[in-house]
């Protein structure tokens, strides 16, 4: 059997424009896979393009062999960024592609499952009202009362542009803004309950000294983890970090993290509770599922960041399914109408937890003309992507 086109779609999605993509082979065999990052999806659809040409003509079957060819092939142009996002949505691809020709479910070629209910966290819950505690706390009820268990926001996101306030180049935050991201912080708290998950993000927008008062302030809502305090530039900085923060604030980091290489020294300056690669950016279900393990080493968990598409959804279930140390996932709790269109089967959500089908690879294929229906960029706002 041998690779003989590789097409690839830019659909618009609730946050990001969802790159999609789809192995065909001489056989009739097809795999479907996501490489979504965001901005400059556009950057990413073309390296897609690229590397789905340097793979036609190969045996799919070939998932690891294709995948170490495609990253010592494209490190000449950088190891990380748009190509690794090509190599992830392939090797996702491929898998399903092997697992649908085997006749199993993506997680059996993962080492079989551990679980088939996935434990769902939400995100984008917080899309309506506005940057205030009523409304934020308003809307995490209508989260728990889905059956969800968890939420993460960033309280401090464009605080001064949501305000009318200039800018802070400096990434600092005024004592009247940081005491409005705790209230916002402790509403939400108030309206979850103590049993819920309560992720605060970061996104690595404050500054080192911003960053560790307001872990330290937000300690006090027994808040499940503090995501990326500091970019992934240096390990040193977050080593830092994790001791000037108190003990009882898990780190978690990983979303501009690629691959195993890109958190093992993560993992041996011992700075992060729980990482969080993006399967679509960090090298795609198989390298996820080596970076796991890798973390289980140092009693790591795993916690996929996913605020993408459909496939991109399945397939980090897949790897949650398929590893010991995995904690929590990442879901979009409001999204595009058409998120379930594209698909051929919707995604089974039940209380706040992903169902695992038994259908082979990730259990569903691409729709193309829906796709076509919603293609195209999804612009910013007033300078702003949302």
């Amino acid at each position: 059997m041998k690779i003989t086109d590789v097409k690839v779609w830019l659909v618009e999605g609730v946050k990001y424009n969802w790159t999609m993509l789809k192995i065909y082979t001489d056989e009739g065999h097809t795999g479907v896979g996501e490489a979504t990052n965001w901005p400059g999806s556009q950057i990413v659809e073309t390296a897609a393009k690229e590397a789905g040409q340097r793979i036609i003509g190969l045996d799919p079957m070939q998932t690891d062999f294709i995948w170490t060819k495609l990253y010592r092939d494209l490190n000449w142009v950088g190891p990380f960024g748009a190509s690794m996002c090509a190599i992830s949505g392939i090797d996702m691809a491929l898998l399903d592609l092997k697992a649908k020709v085997l006749g199993v479910p993506m997680y059996e070629l993962l080492g079989g499952s551990f679980r088939t209910k996935i434990r769902l966290y939400a995100n984008y819950w917080f899309t309506g009202g506005g940057h205030n505690a009523q409304d934020y706390a308003d809307q995490a009820r209508k989260v728990m009362a889905d059956g969800f268990m968890g939420v993460k926001f960033d309280p401090f996101a464009h605080v001064n542009y949501l305000y009318g306030e200039d800018l802070n180049t400096d990434l600092g935050l005024s004592h009247e803004q940081q005491n409005r991201a705790f209230e916002v912080s402790k509403a939400v708290r108030e309206a979850i309950g103590p049993d819920a998950d309560l992720m605060i993000e970061t996104h690595a927008m404050l500054n080192f000294k911003t960053a560790v008062t307001m872990a330290e302030r937000l300690s006090e809502l027994d808040i499940t983890w503090y995501e990326e305090p500091a970019g992934p530039e240096s390990a040193s900085t977050l080593r830092t970090m994790r001791e000037r923060i108190s003990p009882k604030v898990s780190i978690c980091v990983g979303e501009r993290h690629y691959t195993r290489y890109g958190i093992r020294d993560l993992l041996e300056k011992q700075v992060v509770d729980i990482i969080m690669p993006d399967i679509t950016r960090c090298g795609g279900p198989s390298e996820m599922k080596r970076m796991a393990t890798m973390a289980e080493v140092y009693n790591v968990q795993l916690a996929p960041h996913n605020p993408n598409g459909p496939l991109s959804t399945l397939a980090s279930a897949h790897v949650c399914a398929a590893v010991p140390n995995f904690f929590r996932q990442e879901f979009m709790f409001n999204d595009v109408p058409w998120r379930d269109e594209v698909i051929d089967h919707p995604i089974d959500i039940q209380s706040g937890h992903l169902i695992l089908s038994e259908r082979p690879g990730l259990g569903v294929d691409l729709i193309e003309p829906e796709m076509e229906k919603h293609s195209g960029i999804r612009v910013s706002r007033n300078g702003f992507y949302i």
